[in-house]
């Protein structure tokens, strides 16, 4: 995909974020009116409007955002010293509260709950061996939004982190995606390079400078599962010749096969990092827009559960990590089988 270039994208989206949100609040009365009496004949409470109040929400936290981006910069001297430790802290803070206002409003308006079951080891667990150091963590991607709900789990929560992300490239679309995220440690990656080396080349200066308090957040499937993507990542490893691979993928139905690449170049430059896996299930039925609309009236509940693997537990050489890569796959296609289970039951 062909983006504008970073000039161009910071003068065009945020005319464009005010734009949309001065039409918003211009336009308001009449867009409240028709919401409210659409959602008479929509199923479930207030739909149509609980959708107009999180656009307007929403427009109006991400111009604050780059309000306060803006700010930064000019504090910073113009731009000068936006890298050092001081301005990093401060920009981590607004992501941390943009995300928090986001989540909140989102879990108001949509009858959203998040939870995390009560056996499995989460970045949450101030004192479990191995929390508190740094750590790589490789999610599941399915559903909308569920990059954010994950930041905002890792940043605003009792064990705060700061993580190191690693998005789509066509997320630079958004201007406060944009602005923030290229001034904290991330990589933006084509899904689909012509080659790979310079994703985990990226990937790997990440990971390499990776403390403490950091998380390296990773989405090896390297997009959201939909059952065409699944069958055709299947297809496209045995056309290169990993049948071995592909035939575990074969049995897995909930989950894409994970790409090992960026995960092996991760491991390899942060030897002392832990590794954290994380799934989730309940939103991976929404896969577009109609799908979104269909479900907005219905009570959602997202199920998230973790694994945690201290560094000297890994295994060492290439074919052995991207073998573990692949159990640790299978686990999680289990676990998400066991909860669509439940779920029916």
């Amino acid at each position: 995909m062909r983006l504008p270039p970073a000039a161009v994208r910071r003068i065009v989206g945020p005319i464009v974020l005010a734009a949309a949100w001065l039409l918003c609040l211009v336009t308001l009365p009449v867009l409240a009116l028709v919401a409210a009496i659409a959602s008479f004949f929509l199923p479930g409470r207030l739909r149509a409007l609980r959708l107009l109040g999180f656009a307007l929400v929403g427009l109006t936290l991400e111009l604050g955002a780059l309000a306060a981006a803006g700010a930064l910069w000019l504090a910073s001297g113009l731009g000068v010293r936006l890298h050092t430790e001081r301005f990093q802290r401060a920009h981590y803070g607004l992501l941390r509260r943009l995300l928090r206002a986001l989540v909140r409003v989102a879990r108001r308006l949509f009858a959203l709950r998040i939870e995390t079951d009560q056996v499995s080891w989460t970045p949450l667990d101030d004192g479990v061996p191995g929390s508190n150091n740094a750590m790589i963590v490789l999610s599941r991607h399915a559903g909308p939004g569920d990059s954010l709900l994950l930041l905002d789990t890792l940043m605003n929560r009792d064990h705060r982190r700061r993580p190191r992300t690693v998005l789509m490239q066509s997320l630079v679309l958004d201007p406060v995606v944009d602005v923030l995220f290229h001034r904290v440690p991330s990589r933006f990656v084509d899904p689909h390079p012509a080659s790979g080396d310079p994703v985990q080349a990226g990937i790997a200066e990440l990971a390499s400078e990776l403390g403490d308090d950091d998380a390296l957040l990773i989405f090896p499937e390297g997009g959201n599962y939909t059952p065409a993507r699944r069958r055709r990542a299947i297809d496209t490893l045995r056309s290169r010749g990993h049948d071995s691979y592909a035939e575990r993928a074969e049995k897995m139905l909930h989950v894409l096969p994970p790409r090992p690449g960026g995960v092996l170049a991760a491991i390899e430059a942060a030897p002392h990092a832990d590794l954290v896996l994380v799934a989730h299930t309940g939103l991976e039925h929404i896969t577009g827009l109609r799908s979104a609309w269909h479900v907005l009236h219905e009570h959602k509940r997202l199920q998230l559960r973790w694994w945690f693997h201290a560094a000297q537990t890994l295994p060492a050489g290439r074919e052995d990590r991207i073998a573990w890569l692949y159990e640790r796959w299978t686990e999680i296609d289990d676990w998400i089988a066991q909860q669509e289970g439940l779920q029916k039951s």
